[in-house]
């Protein structure tokens, strides 16, 4: 310690490697740390035997965690439980027992309450241990006996050290055991000062995910989810290598062009392209008090801002219009907005807070957060779901996000009841992946290695609310900034990755890339300048690598004064909505001006819309001479082939063998081109049927471009409508739910401010 001179000799300390084979064991002094190692995936305590009592240990999950921390019981005091207290409950005081009894030695605990009860549940039936006082002279003995506990016949032992010494203390310290055998799903609860161990629990269900086959070929790596190297310059994509299917299933959604996931060889070029930012930006900004930073006009309790930060937007096929769900004020509220045409919205009053929008409680503010719409929740009263993290004051602290569910999203009931789920940074957020039907909990991490630069850590789970109780340790490294993400000249400093958010489009996890190069919140905050963050697109084909084949922003930062999106823009939780033949890309824009001409780093949050043609992230573009493009084998159990092109003189298909072979009739001589501009056109062979002789083979297709020609996209739909049967994103007009069901029938042209 610096500041501790008779301690300064002690304090200098140095570094030591060694290579340990399997199973060796490394017995190190006091005073030494061990460090730079992996932990195992899931802890397996030793199968309780206690006074003659044995059996496997239960599965237990505590239902309310974080109340509950898990710890470790060990006999050595230089290791610190998980959540880093010395003590077994959540009291402010308290010391180790010198060592705790021997047969509690290596088991794992939930940390109790002194004030409250918690209740368990069992996973897998088994036995567990109870801890609690032994003292005869107080009632625990009756109040355990109650739920079928059972005392054991081992010696008691003190809580704490200071029970020895104080008679304050010492009938409270004083602690026996007790055991009980549960079955599936049996939930145990347990009054104040009683503690849990014995029992085993699990990473939920994200280690079986190692092998599982996904919807598009491609088999998930072991162990899962994988290791990757946040200072790789890129983590390879697998399924463009050694993870690439032999054949690849095109059931789901449109086959887009981002990679060469789908092709085998070509002579046209790839395209990438970029949303254009809407002329009449920014579409929604602070005018309300909420938005203002105020509470009934009174003085500022936040800055100025009107827009997401993650936010969410859906469209509601029962109402027909987007609903939009924003923050009001920097570090205030959730408000709700309607817009039948995405540019123009209301706000309607709400019931939470007379004469508003707001859905929150005036208890909760948040800082990052997302809104989702689950079409496939069982539950109606939990179709909304919010992911949140309340404000917090340290900068480099981490704390706990939370979770509320909703019926409608106008009004979060159970928001009171959201226990804290694991540590997260502030800017963390979460989305889903219908593809595997997981939960995702996109975490904001810091890399030590990179001068602690802003990084990603990765949870999933299959249940949203279960899974929000990730322990540290358990969220692996993910993704970050990397050498191909160039600084800023005009700045100067390293890229970091601030944000990453996801959605489903198609046939592929469409990621959004918040790109951070500075300057830093010191500066910022000096200046009265926003931070400069721009989003990049990234996309993903097993929802955990990310392909970014493109390093240029999408929706860039402005860097000017006077500019309403001056820095620090920000995506959209689930990234995007469709309308008509435009992807709408919504995002936050700062000025650093608020409404009085205060020049501070979080004020002018404004809404601002960018549009790109459907599907048109990039396109295969054929020369002046024309162009072809053989895919590599794929699989289908559709009729009809549709493309997404521009074709000033037409573009023309066949279908192969997997030798790439023609098969009559299908064949480029009886193709009937297509000839024009459409996101959804419809190749026929004279004379061919549908393509269903075809279902279920391996086949390759071969496109012929025109000159000057673009290929956006193909797929093989299940009707003439031309449904891709793939994800939309937040929907759109015409869309009856999360996946396009309907194709011609939702409307196209251009209807576009």
């Amino acid at each position: 310690y610096k500041v501790a001179g008779n301690y300064k000799a002690d304090s200098l300390h140095g570094a030591f490697a060694k290579t340990v084979r399997e199973n060796e064991t490394l017995k190190l002094p006091p005073w030494v740390i061990l460090a730079g190692f992996e932990p195992v995936a899931e802890w397996k305590p030793p199968v309780p035997v206690v006074d003659g009592v044995s059996g496997a240990p239960a599965l237990m999950e505590n239902t309310d965690a974080p109340a509950a921390r898990l710890m470790l019981f060990t006999n050595d005091r230089s290791i610190i439980p998980q959540g880093g207290r010395h003590y077994f409950d959540d009291r402010n005081y308290g010391g180790w027992e010198p060592k705790p009894p021997a047969w509690l030695d290596g088991r794992l605990f939930f940390e109790s309450s002194a004030s409250r009860s918690l209740t368990y549940r069992a996973l897998r039936g088994g036995s567990v241990i109870v801890l609690a006082p032994a003292n005869l002279k107080r009632d625990y003995t009756e109040r355990l006996a109650k739920p079928g506990l059972k005392p054991l016949k081992h010696k008691t032992f003190y809580l704490f050290a200071t029970g020895k010494n104080n008679d304050l203390y010492q009938e409270e310290n004083l602690y026996g055991g007790f055991t009980k055998t549960l079955a599936d799903n049996e939930t145990l609860t347990l009054p104040p000062w009683a503690v849990l161990a014995g029992f085993e629990v699990t990473r939920e269900d994200i280690s079986g995910a190692a092998g599982e086959l996904l919807y598009n070929g491609i088999k998930l790596p072991s162990p899962w989810p994988p290791k990757v190297d946040y200072n790789a310059s890129e983590n390879p994509a697998p399924w463009l290598g050694k993870g690439r299917p032999a054949v690849v299933p095109i059931d789901i959604g449109r086959q887009l062009f981002v990679d060469d996931f789908l092709i085998e060889k070509t002579d046209t070029e790839r395209e990438f392209h970029q949303p254009e930012k809407y002329s009449g930006n920014p579409v929604l900004k602070a005018g309300t008090s909420l938005e203002l930073g105020q509470r009934d006009g009174q003085r500022f309790v936040s800055t100025a801002m009107a827009g997401p930060n993650s936010g969410g937007m859906w469209w509601n096929p029962e109402s027909q219009v987007y609903e939009y769900w924003y923050s009001a004020g920097w570090m205030g509220t959730v408000a709700y907005a309607t817009s039948k045409d995405g540019i123009h919205w209301d706000r309607p009053e709400l019931n939470v807070h007379k004469g508003t929008n707001q859905t929150l409680p005036d208890a909760f503010r948040v800082d990052s957060w997302t809104v989702f719409r689950d079409d496939d929740c069982p539950d109606p009263q939990k179709r909304f779901k919010l992911f949140f993290n309340p404000p917090y004051l340290h900068l480099t602290s981490h704390h706990h996000s939370r979770h509320a569910t909703s019926p409608d999203g106008k009004s979060w009931p159970d928001i009171a009841n959201g226990a804290d789920g694991g540590f997260s940074g502030d800017r963390s957020t979460a989305f889903y992946n219908p593809f595997r039907k997981k939960w995702v909990y996109s975490l904001r991490w810091y890399d030590p290695s990179r001068n602690n630069a802003r990084v990603r850590r990765y949870w999933e789970s299959s249940d949203f609310e279960r899974g929000m109780k990730w322990r540290p340790g358990q969220p692996v490294p993910w993704a970050g900034a990397d050498s191909l993400d160039l600084p800023d000249e005009r700045i100067g400093e390293k890229p970091q990755l601030y944000n990453l958010d996801a959605v489903a489009y198609e046939s592929l996890m469409l990621g959004m890339f918040q790109i951070h190069v500075g300057p830093s919140n010191e500066i910022c905050a000096r200046d009265g300048t926003p931070k400069c963050t721009g989003l990049k697109f990234a996309y993903s084909r097993d929802g955990f690598h990310w392909h970014r084949p493109d390093r240029s922003f999408a929706i860039p930062y402005s860097y000017h004064s006077g500019t309403w999106d001056r820095g620090y823009v920000q995506s959209l939780g689930n990234v995007c909505v469709l309308n008509r033949d435009k992807i709408y890309f919504y995002y936050v824009g700062f000025s650093g001006v608020g409404p009085d001409g205060r020049k501070e780093m979080h004020q002018g949050g404004a809404t601002g819309l960018a549009m790109l043609r459907r599907d048109g992230f990039c396109s295969m573009n054929a020369g002046k001479k024309g162009g072809g493009l053989l895919t590599r084998p794929l699989k289908f159990s559709g009729k009809h082939l549709f493309v997404n092109a521009v074709a000033p003189a037409g573009i023309r298909a066949e279908i192969c063998d997997e030798k790439g072979r023609a098969i009559p009739p299908f064949t480029l001589d009886n193709c009937e081109p297509f000839t024009g501009d459409s996101t959804l056109a419809q190749l026929a062979w004279r004379g061919g049927g549908d393509l269903s002789a075809l279902a279920g083979k391996p086949v390759r297709v071969r496109f012929q471009l025109s000159a000057n020609s673009k290929l956006y996209a193909f797929w093989v739909s299940r009707d003439e409508t031309g449904r891709s049967d793939g994800y939309v994103a937040g929907g759109g007009p015409g869309y009856t739910g999360p996946r396009d069901t309907v194709g011609k029938a939702a409307p196209l042209g251009a209807e576009h401010p």
